[in-house]
């Protein structure tokens, strides 16, 4: 199936995506697009965004641990090193 539909560009560089092109996409208010340039063209494809942890649970629990000793000074670099390794 080929598909081709014209949109103008704003001023701001928007588009409306014309309506055929989002209901075959199924794309509604808030949905997330993905562009892709290739040597053949430019793709736009549905893409949904996940929020993804940089911290596993123990690493969290570290960093709480951190933030409740707030204000703990030590008599080196050595001895807040070893407290570090010991977390």
């Amino acid at each position: 199936m080929e598909i081709m539909e014209i949109a103008r560009m704003t001023s701001k560089g928007q588009v409306t995506i014309p309506l055929r092109i989002r209901d075959i996409l199924k794309l509604e208010e808030g949905s997330m697009v993905m562009f892709k340039v290739t040597e053949k063209g430019i793709f736009l494809t549905p893409c949904e965004v996940r929020e993804s942890n940089p911290y596993s649970e123990e690493e969290w629990r570290k960093i709480d641990r951190l933030v409740a000793e707030k204000g703990k000074r030590y008599g080196s670099a050595r001895a807040a090193k070893k407290h570090l390794k010991s977390l």
